[in-house]
């Protein structure tokens, strides 16, 4: 029995094919090779086709079979980790009415805090954990705004993940977690949140039947089935945030556990077994993937929005056509804080840690004699990790304490740069894990389809690959960086040009 992860990034689709008894992944492939187009028809405005997802994970599917590596007829069961926060929206016959507004689209953030303040900020924090912000609900209301004749047709609302399973099996259904991702779940009544929809005046009918997240999602469709290689049996079990998704991959289920990635966004996510908020909604708390009205459990989530993407836009502007492993060692050649040079990595629209604030990106104190693309480089993961340990600490202001991090050996944790900086800057040790998305999506369908008892089973064969610890002197010389920097972000925050 085979099981198959999608993993639907903003950057590209990944696709693993793990087995079931060994937990061995079979095959591991990801989709475009460059990175998917992000659509930015007004400033802080971030947009995707649902429909190239659907494309690009039906590529990667016989991607991933042309391989040769499993025989296709044995996958039994799918699991899908999604890009968080998004907006789909379907008519009648399931066509998607326009592109979905992606999670670090700005547009909806007026509306969100108007919402919040006419709310009540602290019964909106008791009831739904969040601020509703930039999240779906607040986009959903947008499009009645502003698109009227796109909001009468609308007939299904769907996360990303939602709108995969939808296209697979046919069946339009969600989970608890992804509708408290969009702040669509009140979580004092454990149900739709009919505050949030009757306040912006949205029709309940959109939201489809709720499932938990590890349950039967629907069976593949038969036309799928043949089009892909798959057997007709074949279920949908398993369906999650890449966030959530991403912590079970590491096994961070239990309260004060804490996950992070450096992909395109950078995220911490530590587990609470309490309803907990921030105040100001800088950091946010979503249903985790085994919270149940027996048994609480939470994700708190802080994210940037600009890591990798700030990055990847570093790499295309000076990289000239080097991979991001030559980068990486190029940046190693460069001094701790680059000779001066300091970067903010907020290009990549409104940022909830600095309180939906859309500050943009900005290289500071450029030296045309010092600096070079190894300053460039360097400068650029130091700001990212100094991103993280500003988040951090507004997370340790909630009462997440990590003694330890576990991140996936993937992304910007492969450089020897970014680690050294993230682990001096948070003094927090780091521990790394050779874990995928996809994978994590593959042995969450175990779960769902009962193969395995739970996570701790389906994980047993996880083992770190490598382990970092704060070092006193580095740490010392990245906490007076960092709080140079720090400085620098706080002038800028005062400041009336932003």
């Amino acid at each position: 029995m085979l099981l198959l992860g999608i993993d639907l990034g903003t950057s590209s689709i990944k696709i693993s094919v793990v087995d079931h008894e060994s937990q061995k992944t079979l095959a591991t492939v990801s989709y475009p090779e460059e990175e998917s187009p992000i659509h930015s028809p007004e400033a802080g405005w971030a947009e995707q086709d649902p429909n190239m997802w659907w494309e690009h994970i039906q590529i990667g599917i016989r991607k991933a079979h042309a391989t040769g590596s499993y025989n296709p007829a044995d996958i039994k069961f799918i699991g899908i980790a999604y890009q968080m926060h998004g907006l789909v929206l379907l008519d009648a016959d399931g066509h998607a009415l326009r592109n979905s507004i992606i999670w670090c689209d700005s547009r909806a953030v007026p509306i969100g805090q108007q919402a919040f303040r006419d709310l009540g900020e602290q019964e909106t924090l008791r009831t739904h954990l969040n601020s509703p912000g930039n999240f779906t609900a607040s986009k959903f209301r947008w499009v009645k705004e502003h698109e009227p004749e796109i909001y009468k047709k609308t007939k299904h609302l769907l996360l990303p993940g939602d709108f995969v399973s939808y296209q697979l099996t046919g069946e339009y259904c969600t989970t608890n977690s992804a509708l408290s991702e969009g702040v669509l779940w009140d979580f004092s009544k454990n149900s739709v949140s009919k505050t949030i929809l009757d306040h912006y005046e949205l029709d309940a009918a959109v939201i489809p039947t709720i499932h938990p997240v590890f349950a039967d999602h629907g069976r593949i469709l038969p036309t799928v089935a043949d089009e892909l290689g798959l057997a007709h049996d074949v279920h949908v079990t398993y369906k999650a945030g890449d966030q959530p998704n991403n912590a079970l991959s590491l096994n961070v289920m239990q309260a004060g556990e804490v996950a992070a990635t450096a992909g395109t966004s950078g995220v911490i996510y530590g587990v609470s077994d309490q309803l907990v908020y921030d105040q100001q909604s800088r950091v946010n708390t979503f249903a985790h993937v085994n919270h149940g009205e027996a048994t609480t459990r939470t994700g708190v989530l802080l994210c940037i929005n600009g890591t990798g993407i700030l990055y990847n836009w570093i790499r295309k502007i000076a990289g000239h056509g080097l991979s991001y492993d030559k980068i990486n060692e190029i940046a190693a050649t460069a001094p701790i804080g680059a000779q001066g040079l300091s970067i903010f990595p907020f290009g990549n629209g409104a940022e909830r840690m600095l309180n939906d604030r859309m500050i943009q990106a900005s290289i500071m104190d450029i030296d045309f004699n010092r600096h070079d693309s190894a300053s460039l480089f360097r400068a650029a993961q130091e700001g990212i990790a100094f991103a993280f340990r500003y988040g951090l600490d507004i997370m340790r202001e909630n009462g997440m304490m990590p003694k330890v991090i576990r991140a996936g050996h993937a992304n910007l944790f492969k450089s020897d740069v970014f680690r050294s900086s993230f682990v001096a800057t948070t003094n927090t040790p780091l521990e790394l894990y050779q874990n995928d998305g996809s994978v994590g999506a593959a042995l969450g369908a175990g779960i769902g389809a009962h193969v395995y008892r739970d996570a701790r089973e389906a994980l047993k064969g996880l083992q770190v690959i490598a382990d970092f610890a704060p070092e006193k002197g580095l740490t010392d010389r990245y906490e007076e960086l960092y709080q140079n920097w720090k400085k620098q972000l706080t002038q800028k925050l005062n400041t009336n040009t932003i």
